[in-house]
């Protein structure tokens, strides 16, 4: 085991909790606990916004899914990172004017509907947890991947924390916390990456997909995972080991989806519907995630909500550049990870499988699982309060007429359900599920807000019948691709990437409706919009 991996694993564990501490002398009321009391800066916002951003599936599932993919799934790192630039030009503003503390709070802004916001409430728990899920999980697989140990411990040392943290400083402590933690991650990537590329030069710059196929840089042991059958002849069963020397190919495994040769190296391999689904959800999605949006209501005003989201579109680009180079460099160095299936652990391995079992090696794998643990505790902090606060508001005091003490109770109630899902679910595609949160955020939140902000027609009929229309579509989708069983191929491509049309038909369903029960637009839309768009300095 590497010695320097528990050590860095505390120093994470005890900033973390120091940095929470620090911000828990600024945390005396609710709207500090929701929303910081509104006078966070652009530049401490974006950091922030970038380091809750950046989760598990940027910091390992990015990398993994490049590495058995190939170029076909960069539409990942490339959605995940314009989402902003929509957010920039529909959203950010606007929705900061409207005062609200949460989403189900705009919903109640803008169309004065009860029912309205309990669904909308109901979305933001389920987005949230979703998305929770995946963070959980990566924290138990970093964790059972370095020690050997139970995945379990991982999962709940992460939850415990980070229920901690959010519980006794809510938004306000979460803000420095979250700030520190882009900045470990950027680093955690950036410098060991430095160094695998001059091993990569030093090796003789070898190619990532050679035309005799792919082959083992070094000796390898791997240890099968399942029953399986390589390169379609050979039987071999779970717990075998299998042991090949340097220059031996790599076989393929029956049991592990994944590209090799040209196919790697060739986009469209999925189809053009499944691209397309990839776009529209991780570009749309982004605006509907409860989590980053609550983080615009804590900007002092509209002008600042734009400027921190133009310098979390920088940030958040130049982050995800590296995650697709440990991708590639993982094909030459750890392609035992296309035979067992755990390509979501290439980025923690990749250094000492590149450098060589030396301090080196080890010194920036501990780094890299340094960074990982930021990941999840940062994205998961952000989820954790967006939940917590939509709880507190919604459902134990409805109306923020509750003191700290309910925000507390909130925050461990909003942790219970997905940490103990958490526990019994190891095998997930950490990047998938969350583009399944993506897709629900881009079906219900994202037609929402648009119409919202943008059209003065939209009723609360309309929202109401789009949100349970084209989001019950995406929920129903996310149901049945992570429960259901094995679909037929074709349904399999609908349902596992719903949101080419779950998206539209959500729009269709908000603005049909709406048409229909046109006598109930608000009577107040007019004074509801000039908030939303007049700058601040018009209205005082």
């Amino acid at each position: 085991m590497n010695p320097y991996l528990a050590p860095g694993l505390v120093v994470v564990l005890l900033l973390t909790v120091a940095i929470g501490a620090y911000g828990l002398r600024f945390a005396r009321t609710t709207s500090d606990f929701l929303v910081a009391s509104r006078s966070v800066s652009p530049s401490w916002n974006a950091a922030a916004i970038s380091g809750e951003y950046l989760s598990a599936a940027s910091f390992l599932g990015v990398a993994g899914l490049v590495l058995r993919y190939g170029v076909d799934v960069l539409w990942y790192p490339v959605g995940f990172a314009a989402g902003y630039l929509a957010l920039l030009l529909f959203v950010a503003a606007p929705l900061r004017r409207s005062g609200a503390f949460t989403l189900p709070d705009f919903c109640q802004v803008r169309l004065g509907s009860t029912g309205l916001r309990r669904l909308a409430t109901g979305f933001v728990l389920f987005i949230g947890c979703l998305y929770l899920l995946p963070q959980l999980q990566g924290a138990g697989l970093t964790f059972a991947t370095l020690t050997g140990e139970s995945y379990i411990w991982g999962a709940l040392v992460v939850g415990v924390v980070v229920t901690g943290n959010v519980a006794f400083g809510g938004m306000r402590a979460i803000t420095f916390v979250q700030a520190f933690q882009y900045w470990l991650k950027l680093t955690a990537l950036a410098v060991p990456m430095v160094f695998l590329i001059l091993q990569w030069q030093s090796d003789g710059r070898p190619a990532v997909t050679p035309p005799q196929g792919a082959v083992f840089h070094s000796a390898t042991t791997v240890t099968v995972q399942q029953d399986a059958v390589l390169d379609g002849t050979v039987e071999v069963q779970a717990g075998e080991t299998l042991r090949y020397a340097a220059g031996a190919a790599v076989p393929t495994v029956s049991t592990v989806d994944a590209e090799f040769g040209d196919a790697w190296l060739l986009p469209g391999q999925d189809g053009l519907f499944t691209t397309y689904s990839l776009i529209l959800a991780t570009f749309l999605g982004t605006m509907g995630l409860p989590h980053v949006l609550v983080r615009f209501y804590t900007n002092p005003d509209g002008a600042s909500a734009r400027r921190t989201t133009l310098v979390v579109l920088a940030m958040v680009g130049l982050f995800y550049f590296l995650p697709t180079l440990y991708g590639v460099l993982g094909r030459i160095y750890t392609p035992q990870l296309l035979m067992t299936g755990n390509t979501d652990a290439v980025v923690l391995l990749l250094p000492e499988a590149a450098l060589g079992g030396g301090h080196l090696g080890r010194l920036l794998g501990a780094l890299v699982t340094a960074g990982a643990l930021a990941a999840f505790l940062s994205t998961s902090s952000g989820l954790l309060t967006s939940v917590a606060g939509v709880i507190f508001t919604d459902v134990l005091r409805p109306g923020r007429n509750g003191s700290i003490r309910d925000f507390r109770i909130a925050t461990v109630l909003a942790a219970v359900v997905p940490t103990g899902l958490a526990l019994f679910v190891s095998d997930m595609d950490v990047s998938r599920v969350v583009g399944l949160a993506f897709a629900v955020a881009a079906s219900s939140f994202c037609p929402l807000l648009v119409l919202g902000i943008w059209w003065r027609g939209l009723t609360a009929a309309g929202a109401i019948a789009g949100l349970v229309v084209g989001g019950g579509a995406a929920v129903a989708s996310v149901l049945v691709t992570v429960l259901g069983p094995t679909l037929h191929v074709r349904i399999a491509e609908f349902v596992e990437q719903p949101a080419a049309w779950t998206v539209p038909l959500a729009f269709l369903v908000m603005v049909g409706v709406s048409l229909v029960t046109g006598r109930r637009v608000p009577s107040d839309v007019g004074a509801t919009m000039l908030r939303l768009h007049a700058p601040e300095s018009l209205r005082s």
